[in-house]
C-alpha cells in the first residue's frame, strides 16, 4: 500500500510540474548543491585540522618529557659522581692503611732496637719472673710465711725497684703504662694480704699481679724473651 502511495505521488508531481518549472527547479537546486559541497569540504578541512592539532604533541607534554629526560641525566650523572667519590675514598683509606702499617713497622723496629740494647733491664725483668714464680708456689701451698720472705713486706725492695726501672724504660704506649700501674697496685695488695695471713686474698692478688705483668710483656714484645713467662 505504501509503494502504491509513493508511485501515485511521483506521478502527480510529474504531471503537475511544467518543463519550465522543472528547469527552474534544476537551476535553483544547483547553488544549493554547490553550497552543500563547499560545506562538506570545509568540514573535511576542519576535521583534518582538528586531527593534526590533536596528533601534534602538546607544549606541556613536550616540556614534561624534557624535564624527565633532564632529571634522568642528572641522576645518572650523580651516580657517576658517587662512584668516583667512592673510588677516591677507597684510595684514601688504602693510603691511610698503608701509612699506619709503615708507622707500626717503624715503632716495632725501634722497640726491638731498645730491647736489644737493654740487657740490664731484661735481667731485672727475668729476676721478677723468678720472684713471682717462688711467691706463687708458696701461696699455692698455703705457705704465706715463705711468700712473705720473698716479698720482703714492702714494695720498697730492690727487685721491685729494679723491675719498675725496666718498666719505665721499655714502656711507651698508654696500654703498657696502664698494665704497669695495675701490676704495682696488685703487688701492693698481695703484700698486704700476705702480711695479714689472708690466703684467699693473697691468691687473688697474686693472679692479678701475674696477669698484669704477662699482659705488659706481651704488649712490649718481651713475652718470648723471658724464661718461665
Amino acid at each position: 500500500m505504501a509503494t502504491a502511495f509513493l508511485s501515485t505521488a511521483n506521478s502527480f508531481l510529474s504531471s503537475t510540474l511544467s518543463p519550465s518549472t522543472s528547469s527552474c527547479s534544476s537551476s535553483s537546486l544547483t547553488p544549493v548543491l554547490v553550497y552543500l559541497k563547499n560545506q562538506n569540504v570545509k568540514k573535511g578541512r576542519t576535521l583534518c585540522k582538528a586531527f593534526n592539532e590533536s596528533s601534534a604533541p602538546s607544549p606541556a607534554l613536550t616540556k614534561r618529557s624534557f624535564s624527565v629526560g633532564f632529571i634522568t641525566s642528572l641522576v645518572l650523572a650523580g651516580n657517576g659522581c658517587s662512584n668516583a667519590n667512592a673510588a677516591i675514598l677507597e684510595a684514601d683509606d688504602d693510603e691511610e692503611l698503608l701509612e699506619k702499617v709503615k708507622r707500626d713497622r717503624k715503632k716495632r723496629l725501634e722497640r726491638q732496637g731498645v730491647i736489644s740494647s737493654s740487657g740490664q733491664e731484661k735481667g731485672y725483668l727475668q729476676d721478677l719472673v723468678y720472684k713471682l714464680s717462688k711467691i706463687g708456689q708458696a701461696i699455692d701451698n698455703n705457705d704465706l710465711s715463705a711468700a712473705s720472705t720473698v716479698l720482703g713486706g714492702s714494695t720498697d725492695i730492690d727487685w721491685v725497684k729494679n723491675a719498675n726501672l725496666a718498666f719505665s724504660k721499655l714502656s711507651s704506649s698508654p696500654e703498657e703504662k696502664t698494665q704497669v700501674e695495675a701490676f704495682n697496685s696488685s703487688l701492693a695488695s698481695l703484700i698486704s694480704s700476705v702480711t695479714k695471713n689472708d690466703v684467699a686474698s693473697s691468691k687473688v692478688a697474686f693472679v692479678e699481679s701475674a696477669s698484669a705483668f704477662e699482659k705488659w710483656a706481651t704488649l712490649t714484645g718481651l713475652v718470648g724473651q723471658l724464661k718461665g713467662l
